[in-house]
């Protein structure tokens, strides 16, 4: 597969990530059955700008630290669009991150 392609495949499965909810670049990467591209996934995030109909604030790390808050318009914008859903940020963190967090491996059923 393309990057191109991997691309479109992580901003499909982002687009699927419900509102008040987040999962991690390496969920999308296993579900994708691409487990060690995590950091690809990140790359694909990194670009999504440029689709605004891709839910990126919704990809953390696994963790649940916003490590890709940098790549919006504004360093605070990934934690105000997730506060608008209801998910609590504190320290660039996502708290209580295993209640929010969406495994598309489980939801998507493959």
């Amino acid at each position: 597969m393309d990057q191109q392609n991997f691309f479109q495949n992580v901003y499909d499965v982002a687009r699927l990530i419900p509102k008040g909810r987040v999962t991690s670049y390496g969920a999308i990467a296993a579900y994708l059955g691409v487990k060690s591209s995590a950091r690809m996934v990140g790359w694909a995030m990194n670009q999504a700008g440029a689709y605004p109909d891709v839910p990126a604030h919704r990809v953390v790390n696994h963790q649940g630290l916003l490590t890709g808050k940098h790549h919006f318009a504004t360093p605070s914008l990934m934690q105000e669009l997730l506060e608008a859903e209801g998910i609590s940020v504190r320290n660039n963190k996502v708290q209580q991150f295993q209640v929010h967090f969406w495994d598309p491996m489980k939801e998507l059923e493959l």
